[in-house]
């Protein structure tokens, strides 16, 4: 992912680790767990500004969610360093309500593309904005734990947190 230029920058410690989250003008463009796979290496050239009206909404939510009391995200998304088929994906996870998972079969079928599972596969890997756009709602066919940037046990904890997971499934 290439950053805009006029992108700010903050960090978050939440109970899975640190986070570093990024907003445009148009809203939060990324969130990532610090060394995640496709994690932006120009993001700590990005300035940093805690005080960043998306941002700190963004702090305030994940602070929420992570207590228990939060169980949608309210905040503006720029999701333009995405293709146009990456975006029907990631659009496609915003409508994957807290507690619920569904397959990558699942999401292929909603964007209109049954064939395209490996692509969809792909673009949830490459989603910028972790957590608030849900890819970790997404499971194999059989329903098994499978692919996550910002590793399985991170996507187990979010998916207990959730209440989508028992303690025995991960």
């Amino acid at each position: 992912m290439k950053l805009k230029p006029v992108t700010i920058r903050t960090d978050f410690q939440s109970p899975l680790g640190a986070i570093v989250m990024a907003a445009t003008e148009q809203g939060l463009a990324g969130l990532w767990f610090e060394a995640q796979r496709h994690f932006p290496q120009d993001i700590s050239a990005q300035p940093s500004d805690t005080s960043h009206p998306v941002l700190a909404q963004a702090v305030a939510q994940l602070s929420d969610y992570f207590a228990g009391q939060r169980t949608h995200f309210d905040l503006p998304l720029d999701l333009s360093a995405g293709t146009a088929f990456q975006q029907s994906v990631w659009q496609a996870l915003l409508a994957i309500p807290m507690g619920n998972t569904v397959s990558y079969g699942e999401i292929s079928c909603q964007i209109g593309k049954p064939s395209a599972v490996r692509a969809v596969g792909s673009a949830i890997g490459r989603n910028p904005i972790s957590i608030i756009v849900p890819c970790h709602r997404v499971l194999g066919a059989d329903g098994s734990l499978t692919g996550y940037a910002g590793g399985l046990v991170r996507k187990s904890a979010l998916l207990k947190l959730e209440g989508a997971l028992s303690e025995s499934f991960f």
